[in-house]
This record gives C-alpha cells, sequence and structure tokens, in this order.
C-alpha cells in the first residue's frame, strides 16, 4: 500500500512544542505555578511567539494549563468526579449535587430558546419564560453555570411571591416545576466557547473552551423545561457508562 498524503505532511511546529512544554510542565512546574511570561519562554524554546501561542492554547484546550484574570496561565489541577447522568436525575431540584439557585427572571423567549424548546405560534408571540440561573459548586470551586428555560404554561400554579428575581424566585419556580410527571429526557454534550457572563461565573476569560451540556425536559404534553449547563472544559472530562449516561468529571490535583 502506498504512502498517503496524510503521511507525508510533517508535524506542524506548534504541535512538537506542545509535546515539548508537557513534558516541561511534568518536569519543571508544580500545580498552580505561574507561567513565564510568553517573550520568556518563546526565548528559552527558540520559537516564534505566534507558535508558542498555538501550543499554550492547545494545552489550555487539553486541560494542562489555565488563563486566569489579573495572574496569568497557570499550570492546571487534575479532575474530580461531577455526574451528570440522567439515571441520577429527574428534574432540576432546588440543591441538589452542588446545585446552588442564583436568579431567575420571567420574560419573552429569543428565537435560540424557543427552538429548544421546541415552541412556536402562539407560544412565541404570547408566552413567557422563568429562566432560572444557577451554579455548581464542587469543592469549593465554580465548575459549571447553567440557564433553565422554563415556559410559563408548564407551572400555572406559581405562586406570586415577593420578589420578582433572585435566588428565592429560583427555588419558587424548580418547586413548582418538580410537581409535574416527568415522563423523559434526552441529553446532548459539545464543546463551544464561554459567554462573558459564563466567564465571570467560572472564573474563565470570555472565549475559553467549555463543554455545554443541553437536556431537555418532556411531560405529556411535550417539553416541559430545557437547561443549558456551561462547564469548565479545562477542568471537566466526560465518561460514558455501560448504560450511556453522561457523566462530567471534575479534578483537584494535590501539588506533592
Amino acid at each position: 500500500m502506498g504512502t498517503t498524503q496524510l503521511e507525508t505532511v510533517p508535524e506542524p511546529k506548534y504541535w512538537h512544542l506542545k509535546t515539548v512544554l508537557s513534558e516541561a510542565l511534568d518536569q519543571d512546574f508544580a500545580v498552580g505555578e505561574v507561567l513565564p511570561n510568553e517573550r520568556e519562554l518563546a526565548a528559552r524554546f527558540g520559537v516564534a511567539r505566534a507558535t508558542l501561542r498555538q501550543a499554550l492554547e492547545q494545552l489550555e484546550l487539553e486541560g494542562r494549563l489555565q488563563r486566569r484574570r489579573g495572574v496569568g496561565t497557570t499550570v492546571a489541577p487534575p479532575r474530580v468526579g461531577v455526574a451528570v447522568g440522567s439515571t441520577q436525575h429527574g428534574w432540576p431540584a432546588e440543591d441538589t449535587d452542588g446545585w446552588e439557585p442564583v436568579d431567575a427572571g420571567e420574560g419573552l423567549p429569543s428565537a435560540a430558546v424557543l427552538k429548544l424548546l421546541g415552541s412556536g405560534g402562539a407560544f412565541a408571540a404570547e408566552q413567557t419564560v422563568h429562566t432560572v440561573r444557577r451554579t455548581r459548586v464542587n469543592q469549593g470551586q465554580v465548575v459549571a453555570a447553567e440557564l433553565l428555560y422554563v415556559p410559563a404554561a408548564s407551572v400555572p400554579g406559581l405562586p406570586a411571591i415577593e420578589a420578582p428575581s433572585g435566588p428565592a424566585r429560583a427555588r419558587a419556580v424548580l418547586r413548582e416545576l418538580q410537581r409535574l410527571a416527568l415522563d423523559g429526557q434526552d441529553r446532548s454534550v459539545e464543546l463551544g466557547s464561554a459567554r462573558a457572563d459564563d466567564a465571570k461565573e467560572l472564573d474563565r476569560l470570555p472565549g475559553a473552551p467549555v463543554l455545554l451540556v443541553t437536556t431537555r425536559y418532556f411531560t405529556e404534553a411535550g417539553t416541559a423545561a430545557a437547561s443549558v449547563a456551561t462547564y469548565r472544559a479545562d477542568t471537566c472530562r466526560l465518561t460514558f457508562g455501560d448504560s450511556g449516561d453522561v457523566e462530567i468529571t471534575h479534578e483537584s490535583r494535590v501539588a506533592s
């Protein structure tokens, strides 16, 4: 069999540098240690700064490095388990597995939310959607930020409370949602980029790689709610159990 075209393509310089840098991280740097600036690193390894940036971006994507506001680029810790398999969860609860209600509001849905809920027609023109924001904390660190969208029609018995927003309102929406009979749910996972508000919650830079876990919740009437949870891609990895459920793990490395 002849040589394929791909086999003749030389390894990119940044990819080779990534391997060298990875070895240096293991041998010369401790977890949490701040790396020298780009100029110093480029001089140390004899490469152009553009090549260095590509290598650093790849290492960040692989979870070896973290870019932190006001700190710089540091050596990242490994991961600790945070399960999101459907067998472990029904409706989103008020406070489960580290999820903490942060805020809630009500308004007309955007086109993206309408598409997610699979709604249209009269719903698009007349009905509002409750948006609940939650964060997920693991070992004292925020590892995920979630937006849960609940059509007003799904929670018609939602009591009128004094607070139009905030954690109290969020808990009220979650309690009312749990009164419904859940028929099933589906979930998808994809790689994305952190939006500004999610990046702030997760202590990441806007545009940093994140894992987007989208879940839709069904009753006999159809889609009753949907959520988009944004997980830190630098500290989270996905594992798939025998049942096909998804589990996300977030690890914390203890420096020796």
